[in-house]
């Protein structure tokens, strides 16, 4: 695909840009002890300009969070850049998501109806499974979106299935193009905590919690379906990956056992709202 429509940063711009990746990577390096992980640049609002700048300086795995603004710059962007939807997923929006061929993973599903909506508006011809990370809150705030952590107790003494466990169920016997990857939370933050607090914090706690007695269930339920047939838990280590920690926590994040951290504003800058934009 040809990038030559994009229009350049400036040369001061670009540096910046390098810089920040750059620094953020070994932040991560730092703090992920030689665990296999996944930085994902958080692209809103931000031009491809600035996206293609990280893509020349290595950068592949970029997180958008709207579904209109991901379609446009996918068509204008590299094919091999693996895009993370990180938004509010809307089951009407299912269909323009998955029209983009280099859909990654979609982290944020907490319903049936989405995941079937995904499912079934997935090209035939993909090649690969669509990731989808199940959407937890673990901070119990009504204006975040996400089902409820699980505990040991509630999953195996209960008479009645949870939430997650009926919607991990849906993915792996009913939507054979989607694979069950992992678990994604947006957690409360405290900024008067320290960095062993943020470390020890009880949103990463429990989003870890719910991964460990899922994954225990998910093996009783279906086995561990490792090869060419697997349906749940990442391709390359067959477990259950957590995305969870952002600009300002994902160091904590990192050392709590974070897989994959999304970064936007360390990395590109502050941004304007959506108001903004939309006053441009």
């Amino acid at each position: 695909m040809s990038t030559s429509t994009i229009q350049k940063t400036s040369p001061e711009r670009t540096a910046e840009i390098s810089e920040s990746l750059a620094k953020i990577r070994a932040r991560v390096a730092s703090a992920s002890s030689d665990r296999p992980q996944t930085l994902v640049a958080v692209s809103k609002y931000k031009p491809s300009a600035d996206i293609l700048v990280c893509y020349q300086n290595g950068q592949r795995d970029f997180g958008e969070n709207y579904v209109q603004e991901l379609v446009d710059k996918a068509k204008e962007l590299p094919e091999d850049i693996q895009w993370h939807f990180i938004g509010t997923l809307q089951s009407n929006k299912a269909k323009l998501l998955a029209s983009i061929p280099n859909l990654h993973t979609v982290q944020t599903v907490s319903s049936e109806k989405a995941a079937s909506a995904l499912n079934k508006a997935l090209s035939a011809e993909r090649t690969a499974p669509l990731n989808i990370l199940i959407q937890v809150n673990t901070s119990g705030e009504d204006a975040k979106s996400g089902l409820a952590p699980l505990t040991s107790a509630s999953i195996f003494s209960d008479s009645n299935s949870s939430d997650i466990q009926k919607l991990a169920e849906h993915v792996v016997s009913n939507c054979p193009r989607l694979r069950l990857q992992g678990l994604m939370t947006i957690g409360a933050l405290d900024l008067s905590l320290s960095a062993n607090e943020m470390e020890n914090n009880a949103d990463f706690e429990k989003l870890k919690e719910t991964r460990d007695v899922l994954q225990r269930w998910l093996q009783t339920e279906f086995g561990s379906q490792e090869g060419q047939g697997k349906r749940w838990g990442d391709e390359s280590i067959g477990k259950l990956l957590l995305s969870m920690g952002m600009s300002s926590d994902f160091e904590a994040a990192l050392k709590a056992g974070s897989d994959i951290v999304r970064v936007g504003t360390d990395i590109f800058g502050s941004r304007k709202t959506k108001d903004e934009m939309s006053n441009q």
